[in-house]
Order: structure tokens, then sequence, then C-alpha cells
């Protein structure tokens, strides 16, 4: 009796440490960023994560499909990390909240639980949401003097426009932005997202492969007024049925898709030209604070040693 007790004892420690070792085994280091590093799990947890938001199968087909994405996406976070080390960037609550809240139609218990009925690792993605809003800050910080926009021109603008118009459009719009390297793949980089917006939907897309901050919202903007687009987008916006999809406009280092998901008219007052206003101004500043975060990232990797293994 006491010899088999002694064997059952044996089987369950060895099982117990074989699932420890083989866990250890498959979380291995496949890339290190600096001292930094990003492992198995990590990958596997946010391929993973994107495919739950967006609603697509989980399948080898799907997987395969995001890993790069999932790796550049990680590679980026990491890069973040370290240069928000040499400052003294503190977390933002409120901000954070606020962002959970905006995900999950303010419940973030839901959203908690939906990573738990998934078996996903919520810690992983928090602290990859903490980052991205202290890493907003930091770009503010370095670069708040580039963002002033001047009122005067705004308030000439809007007055321009009430002179001549009575009414304003307003277009519900929806981005996917991703990086280009201004070489000969990018070509092919653009038609994998137009191929994978015709077979699956724009929403999905932009989940899974922008790499704007909008990407956790499906790529929705919200309304914006037609006096808050710049010209070149406003010019390609007004050409745009409901439901269409523009061809990509190219950036420096991105590329921009934009979907126009609704339209409609609004009577201008004196009351909307205030808010709008604020529109056109709060919308300057993400732009510039987009182009200053793009910038400055590239300059952190640019001095970084990536290490794949």
């Amino acid at each position: 009796m006491k010899k088999s007790l002694i064997y059952i004892l044996f089987v369950l420690f060895f099982l117990a440490t074989s699932k420890y070792v083989y866990a250890k085994i498959n979380n291995k280091i496949v890339i290190k960023v600096e001292n930094e590093i990003i492992t198995s799990y990590e990958i596997k947890n946010k391929i993973l994560t994107l495919l739950n938001f967006s609603g697509t199968e989980v399948n080898q087909t799907s997987i395969n499909l995001l890993k790069k994405q999932a790796v550049e996406s990680l590679i980026q976070y990491k890069l973040k990390k370290i240069e928000l080390k040499k400052y003294n960037i503190k977390k933002n609550n409120s901000q954070i909240n606020a962002y959970l809240k905006s995900i999950s139609a303010n419940n973030i218990s839901s959203l908690k639980k939906k990573f738990e009925e998934n078996n996903l690792d919520y810690q992983l993605f928090l602290d990859e949401v903490e980052v991205q809003t202290m890493w907003q800050q930091l770009v503010f910080k370095l670069y708040y003097k580039k963002f002033n926009i001047d009122e005067n021109i705004i308030e000439q603008e809007l007055k321009n426009y009430k002179k001549t118009k009575k009414n304003l459009r307003e277009f519900r719009i929806s981005e996917i932005e991703i990086m280009i390297e201004n070489n000969q793949n990018d070509n092919q980089k653009i038609q994998n997202i137009i191929s994978e917006i015709k077979k699956e939907n724009f929403e999905s897309v932009a989940l899974k492969y922008s790499i704007s901050s909008s990407s956790s919202n499906k790529g929705d903007l919200g309304w914006i007024s037609e006096r808050s687009l710049s010209d070149q987008i406003y010019n390609i916006i007004k050409n745009l049925k409901i439901g269409q999809v523009s061809e990509p406009i190219k950036k420096q280092s991105t590329a921009l898709f934009l979907k126009v998901n609704n339209i409609r008219n609004s009577e201008i007052t004196d009351l909307n030209l205030e808010d709008l206003k604020q529109k056109l101004i709060n919308q300057k500043k993400n732009e510039l604070v987009d182009l200053y975060s793009l910038s400055h990232l590239s300059k952190v990797r640019n001095t970084s040693l990536i290490e794949y293994k």
C-alpha cells in the first residue's frame, strides 16, 4: 500500500513538472530588443487577442496571416517601453480607463471576462495600453512647441465658410494605416491589405493590421466635419459614396486607406461653428502627434539592436 502511494505521488509530481518544463520550452525567447525580450507566449497571446477582437475564426491560416503584424506590434511596444525609461512619464489612470471604456462599451469588467473566457492574458494587453498612453504623453512633452495651431487662421477660415455655405457636410470615417518602406515591397503590402478588405471587412482588417491608435476601435474615427479634413483628404473623401474605400494615400512612411461609413448635413450656427473650431484644432494636433510619434519611434528603432533568435 505504501509503495503504491509513493508511486502515485511520483507520477503526479512527474506530470506536474513535465507540464512546467513543457511550458518553459514553448515559451522561448524569439526576439531581443536591446534588454527587452519578446517570447513565443507574447506573440501567441497577441495574435489570438487580435483574432478574438476582430471576430475572425481562429485557424492556422488566420494565425499565419497575423504573425508578422503581431511581431511588428510587439517590437514597437518594446521600443516604446525602453524609450520611456529615459523620461519621467507617469501612468495616467484616468486616460487608461477612458480608453478601456471606449473599446468595451463602457464595461471594463466584460472586457476582462472576454479575455478570461478565451484564455488570453489581460495583463499583457493592459501593459501595452499603459505604454501607449505614456508614449503619447512623451511625444507631446518632446514636441509640444511644434503643436502650436494659429487660431486666428482657423477663425478666418470659419468666417469665410459661414459666408459662403449654409450647410456643413460631416463624414463618418474609418481608417487603416500601415507602415511602408518606400521600396518594391510596398505595392505587395498594399495589395495584401486590399485583398484582405475584400475577403473580410474593413473593420476587421483595421483591427488586425492598422498601426493607428484608432485600430482598437476598428478604425472608426467618428463624425468629422468637412472643414476638419485636410484639402488632400477632403478631395478624396468627397468623391466616395457610403461604404466605399479610398485608394491608398501614401505619406512619408505610411499608407492610409479611408472608408466612408455615412454622410450627413448639418445647418451652420454660431454654436456648431465654435464646436467645429475646437474639432479642427484637435484634428490638427492629433495629426501632428501621429507624425512626431512615427518620427520619434523611427529614430529609436534606428539606434536600437533588434536580434531574432
